[in-house]
């Protein structure tokens, strides 16, 4: 089913386990899918802005990964069941469409290319091989938390651990952001899938062996300002990856610009509808 926004067209889709997963198309030309990372879905997060930024190009789908926003989801949780997900978004989309993800999106993406899921060309953004946080113990202690404060309700404090214990923010960015209560309300509400974070990352340590596997052209970004572990994370994804590339957006952080992204993605993708002369290195 699906009914007609002045974005795009929301459409319903059934993953293989039942679950429902709500996705948006929006613009005209080759299928091209986005995944998001933490948090995010349709309705916040980059996706719309930058699927609006591509939608002169591609038909560009985008959707609320399970458990987040108006999709559902079937328990327990497993990264293959977020593989079959993407799997169903790209059987909507079309044969093999083009495919970004950006942080855990990326790395989804990445596991869904290994496992041989079929894209024409996959591009992603700082996926977070960065390694765990381990200031506070192993990452295995840190998702056992995550899921204990889910239990009891207590979604901020879940926030509050992911963005500061695991991910490294300084103590004082949560409650900055429960000064924006309609980001703080969105990101509470997707709480109860941080714990699959851990999962679908490999506890944050790239499965290098496994992506070896990947025969898709894949491009790989990361932001000029990244931190050292992200910057060193994405060079030697790309370097595990079979003839992938590997490019450094000048002066952009983990929260890049869709303004600096779309010229990126546009160029990569298309790359093989060129001429060989061209094609860019």
């Amino acid at each position: 089913m699906s009914k007609t926004q002045e974005t795009g067209t929301v459409l319903s889709i059934v993953s293989p386990d039942g679950t429902r997963l709500s996705l948006e198309r929006i613009g005209t030309g080759p299928s091209l899918v986005l995944v998001d990372g933490a948090f995010s879905g349709r309705s916040f997060g980059p996706a719309r802005e930058l699927a609006v930024a591509l939608a002169d190009s591609f038909t560009v789908y985008f959707y609320d990964r399970r458990g987040r926003g108006e999709s559902a989801e079937v328990k327990p949780y497993a990264v293959e069941r977020e593989i079959e997900d993407l799997q169903a978004v790209l059987n909507e989309a079309g044969s093999a469409p083009y495919v970004y993800g950006i942080s855990s999106g990326a790395a989804l993406a990445l596991e869904a290319a290994a496992a041989g899921v079929k894209m024409r060309r996959l591009a992603t953004y700082e996926a977070p091989y960065t390694g765990p946080n381990t200031k506070e113990g192993g990452l295995a202690d840190h998702r056992a938390q995550l899921e204990d404060l889910i239990r009891k309700g207590k979604r901020g404090a879940a926030v509050s651990y992911f963005l500061v214990k695991m991910i490294g923010l300084p103590p004082f960015v949560p409650w900055m952001i429960r000064l924006m209560p309609g980001t703080w309300k969105k990101q509470t509400a997707a709480a109860n899938t941080l714990p699959y974070e851990t999962y679908v990352t490999n506890n944050f340590v790239a499965p290098v062996d496994k992506f070896r596997r990947i025969t898709v052209p894949t491009l790989v970004l990361v932001g000029g300002k990244a931190a050292k572990p992200m910057a060193d994370a994405q060079a030697a994804l790309a370097a595990a990856i079979p003839g992938s590339e590997h490019r450094i957006l000048d002066g952009q952080t983990h929260q890049v610009s869709a303004a600096a992204l779309a010229p990126q993605l546009k160029d990569f993708f298309t790359a093989d509808s060129a001429s060989p002369q061209n094609r860019r290195n």
